[in-house]
């Protein structure tokens, strides 16, 4: 396997990503090429690798969903208690990296990270599904759990809790916006020369831009 696994590879063709034809806002770029993900059926152009690092140093990722774009950062939402919860609260740095195959693209984020308001959290939990909501409140996330069916149990509980009624946000569960210092844009090319712009922000607020080497 792993001999058939080294000869993958596919030439990338599609796109280019010059200077003068990308704007000077990162956050502009970003918009314009998740539209164009999200024409061309990219199945959850919002998925997006979270980088987070524990006090030892060792780091960890994980898929999840972006959920918003606001105040120069990428708000994603989760428990506070869950492994990535704790990581973020305690080291306050994190990274992003957005796949979009089907385009020959990716985009990388690096920035601090912050809680976003309570009335943000609060507004985001309730456009979600009833049954998501009552997620939230019967995972423990990330903490060991006996099976499955000790799962559904929770899940009953908490059913029967809020009955037909209102069900409010966690304490626990809330949103995270890591506010973006470094974002890189890489567009596949041929011979492995791909394209990559990255912007960086400046002390002044503005954004410088750099081509690196691919």
């Amino acid at each position: 396997m792993t001999s058939h696994i080294a000869d993958l590879r596919r030439d990338y063709t599609l796109h280019g990503l010059l200077e003068e034809e990308s704007p000077v806002d990162p956050f502009a770029l970003f918009a314009s090429w998740f539209d164009a993900a999200l024409q061309a059926g990219v199945t959850e152009p919002n998925a997006m690798t979270l980088a987070t690092v524990s006090a030892s140093g060792r780091p960890a990722a994980r898929v999840v969903l972006l959920k918003g774009v606001s105040q120069g950062g990428f708000v994603l939402y989760t428990n506070y208690l869950s492994r990535k919860g704790r990581e973020l609260d305690q080291f306050p740095w994190a990274s992003l990296v957005f796949l979009w195959q089907q385009l020959e693209r990716q985009v990388r984020v690096e920035g601090r990270v912050e809680k976003v308001s309570d009335a943000e959290s609060d507004a985001y939990f309730q456009s979600r599904p009833r049954s998501s909501q009552i997620g939230a409140w019967a995972s423990d996330q990330s903490e060991p759990i006996a099976d499955r069916f000790a799962l559904a149990a929770r899940e009953r509980e908490f059913v029967e809790r809020f009955g037909d009624g209102p069900i409010p946000r966690p304490p626990h569960w809330g949103g995270f916006r890591v506010v973006a210092d470094r974002v890189e844009f890489w567009q596949g090319r041929t011979s492995r020369l791909h394209d990559r712009l990255v912007y960086s922000l400046c002390s002044d607020g503005s954004w410088s831009r750099q081509r690196l080497s691919p």
